[in-house]
């Protein structure tokens, strides 16, 4: 699906909905420059914070001087879920299938007091990510071949129930479940517990209409996944080109997959129709090739163009309307802004009309 840069993102326990925050405290909270301390001073007598620059929501890079030397690290503010998801993923997922040196190089977590959220310090890795307007094979391929690897050495592994525990379920059922989440959130918009402008009505009801005829495709959809997408498998979750960092070295490209905050169980089309549909269209072809080409060497195939398109698009049509749910949960509880709630309904709406085949039939 070819569309606009999304900027919506899928809180975790609804907390980009809550009330506006109080003042900052100073940065860096003292639980986040204890740990730092911990790690980087070694028995130095003065350790400062040089300089700071904002990478993500939550995730900055930090440049920091000692006595002796000077550092950069890359530290993440996070709910404690997704903390511990990341940890799982660094510190005993990937290990567990010889992939220790391709996720996040985690060096220490450490807890606000209030326990709301937890900070974790990573190695900076530096200015690697893929850039999706113009691929590059020498730097796509090794981060395809990963991917590839991750997909084909979980699949049926123990410790999957382990990552559906810890982490999300993307599994045939995924697609019924946010569908149908969405309609009951949007249902709810209605009088006498609100009372929408003739412009937020017409929003719902668009969406509404689109979401009923999704919600009468599930049993379908749910027939496709189950036939057509392959074993269970660990998945990324939210494998955009951003979260992919390939750094060219002498002994060959060295790739880390990073923010798994979304990671979870599911078959590996979830993870593909994320990664494909952020090229250009004209580039799909040859990265999903070898994609196919890795797994077979693992003695693993791919459905038909026709098969994986629909795949595809259940797994967009999916992670679509279960961005549906927090706006519409916002507006229920009366959240301040709701113009800008519906601002980003209206978004998802003209999203929903864009899905379509990635590749080629």
């Amino acid at each position: 699906m070819d569309g606009p840069t999304r900027t919506i993102v899928q809180p975790e326990h609804g907390e980009r909905f809550a009330p506006a925050p109080a003042p900052r405290p100073a940065y860096p909270p003292a639980e986040l420059l204890m740990l730092l301390r911990e790690l980087f001073a070694d028995g130095e007598a003065t350790m400062r914070i040089a300089g700071r620059r904002k990478l993500a929501a939550g995730v900055h890079r930090l440049w920091l001087e000692m006595e002796h030397r000077a550092l950069s690290v890359v530290v993440k503010r996070s709910d404690p879920a997704m903390a511990r998801r990341n940890r799982l993923v660094a510190e005993r997922w990937l290990p567990a299938v010889g992939l220790e040196g391709c996720g996040p190089p985690l060096l220490g977590v450490a807890a606000e007091r209030s326990g709301e959220r937890v900070w974790q310090v990573y190695e900076d890795l530096g200015d690697w990510i893929l850039d999706e307007r113009a691929p590059e094979p020498e730097r796509v391929e090794p981060a395809v071949e990963v991917i590839a690897t991750l997909h084909t050495r979980f699949a049926g592994h123990p410790l999957l129930a382990e990552c559906r525990l810890w982490g999300s379920d993307y599994g045939s059922h995924a697609y019924g479940s946010n569908v149908r989440d969405a309609v009951r959130a949007l249902e709810h918009l209605r009088a006498p517990a609100l009372e929408l402008c003739v412009e937020h009505a017409a929003v719902r009801d668009r969406l509404l209409e689109r979401l009923h005829g999704l919600l009468a495709e599930a049993p379908t959809r749910a027939r496709i996944v189950a036939e057509h997408g392959g074993a269970d498998t660990l998945l990324h979750g939210d494998l955009w080109p951003k979260n992919a960092l390939v750094h060219p070295t002498a002994n060959g490209s060295l790739v880390r997959l990073i923010d798994w905050d979304r990671a979870g169980v599911g078959p590996a089309s979830y993870d593909l129709s994320t990664f494909l549909s952020r090229w250009p269209a004209s580039d799909r072809a040859w990265i999903l090739d070898r994609y196919r080409r890795s797994v077979r060497r693992a003695g693993r195939s791919l459905p038909s163009i026709a098969d994986s398109n629909a795949l595809f698009a259940t797994a967009e049509y999916s992670r679509l309307a279960n961005l549906v749910i927090w706006p519409a949960i916002a507006v229920w509880r009366h959240h301040p802004d709701r113009a800008w709630a519906f601002g980003e309904l209206a978004a998802l709406a003209g999203w929903l009309d864009q899905v379509g085949p990635l590749l080629p039939e």
